[in-house]
């Protein structure tokens, strides 16, 4: 019992992109001072919309607002659009928390903007990133349940709203907004692609609301929905949950281990989100997905393998349904879905196969806030 309460803390593998519970947090510093008119410092903030010609230094210069930037997935984004010399604002309900993961002297080009500033953030904007949405394993209360649907078709109708607003010259080109693989459904036999219908069970309902949501956005802005799987990491997401447990000697597969595993490694995706903002090709629904899903019994084993560790502790049903309720089905169902719209589009899977996608994760360093 006691290894299944500590499991039902770090069961995390969500289709949530954001990380509010993100462990790595440090004091914020002050917000960074802007330059008044009178040519004072002040710490106020006025995001102010620009004119369609002043977007970007270049012609291959960005400027992208990104919602639920401070999680797991949106902070390797950052990281990845300031790498390639393009603008960033970070679209917060929380600046002081927003600071913690981007400060100021670390990240002197972003811009975070707490909600009454979206607007003014997103106009003039070439593109958006809609990444919100609270995480998903816990167990579900009937409030619970409705958080998970509002923080992800909430904030979803709010973006879309304010780039409907927008004046032509300033509204973005371009809408990436994530949604989830939860869209199928579950199943042990199914195969999933784009084409295929959504599922009936809770799950698969909020997927359709969410994209539903992004797809009101203005008829000239080209929307690409990443239906995201399973995302491998070592800084969040389920993998950095399941290593300490291989370190300890008990890890294992939880329920049966028959249940289907589709997973993508960190970079595939934020590469994929980022070939979105640039390629007019990708448009509509995309699986975010790697084009090898396994069974989480082999994963584990896989997982097992790359740390020297054995897969031999399973995590039985009965205690996932006494620590996660209903919430327990993100974990012991799964699904198959294949990307077959990425690779029609060429996208390129720099990890295809697990196994390498573990190696990679498993070697690389942590890397700093800095």
């Amino acid at each position: 019992m006691q290894i299944s309460i500590r499991l039902g803390s770090t069961l995390p593998w969500s289709n949530a992109t954001t990380s509010p519970f993100h462990p790595f947090h440090q004091s914020p510093p002050p917000p960074p001072p802007s330059l008044s008119q009178s040519g004072r410092m002040s710490t106020t903030f006025k995001v102010m919309c620009v004119n369609k010609d002043d977007r970007g230094g270049s012609s291959n210069q960005m400027i992208i607002s990104i919602t639920g930037a401070t999680g797991f997935i949106g902070q390797r984004l950052v990281r990845k659009l300031l790498s390639e010399n393009h603008q960033v604002r970070v679209l917060t309900r929380s600046r002081s928390k927003a600071q913690t993961f981007f400060p100021a002297n670390n990240f002197p080009g972003i811009l975070i903007a707490e909600e009454s500033e979206w607007n003014d953030c997103i106009r003039g904007s070439n593109g958006v990133v809609n990444l919100a949405g609270m995480p998903i394993s816990t167990r579900w209360s009937s409030e619970v349940k409705k958080e998970i649907k509002q923080s992800r078709v909430g904030v979803t109708s709010k973006v879309v709203e304010l780039i409907n607003n927008c004046e032509d010259d300033a509204r973005p080109r371009v809408l990436v907004s994530a949604t989830a693989i939860g869209y199928y459904g579950t199943s042990e036999t199914q195969v999933f692609d784009e084409q295929s219908p959504s599922g009936n069970d809770y799950l698969a309902e909020v997927c359709r609301e969410w994209e539903a949501n992004a797809l009101k956005v203005n008829k000239d802005v080209r929307v690409a929905l990443i239906r995201i799987g399973v995302v491998l990491g070592k800084e969040g997401g389920a993998l950095a949950q399941m290593i300490p447990l291989f370190q300890m000697f008990a890890g294992g597969p939880l329920g049966t281990g028959n249940q289907w595993f589709s997973w993508i490694h960190l970079d595939d995706l934020v590469n994929l989100i980022y070939e979105a903002l640039l390629n007019p090709s990708y448009r509509g629904v995309i699986n975010g997905t790697a084009p090898n899903p396994i069974r989480l019994k082999e994963m584990c084993e896989q997982l097992g393998h790359v740390m020297g560790r054995p897969s031999w502790l399973p995590v039985p049903e009965f205690a996932l349904k006494a620590v996660l309720g209903e919430g327990a089905t993100i974990v012991l169902n799964g699904q198959r879905v294949l990307p077959i719209r990425a690779k029609e589009l060429g996208f390129s899977f720099r990890f295809p196969y697990v196994k390498d996608a573990l190696k990679a994760i498993l070697s690389a360093e942590t890397p700093s806030r800095s």
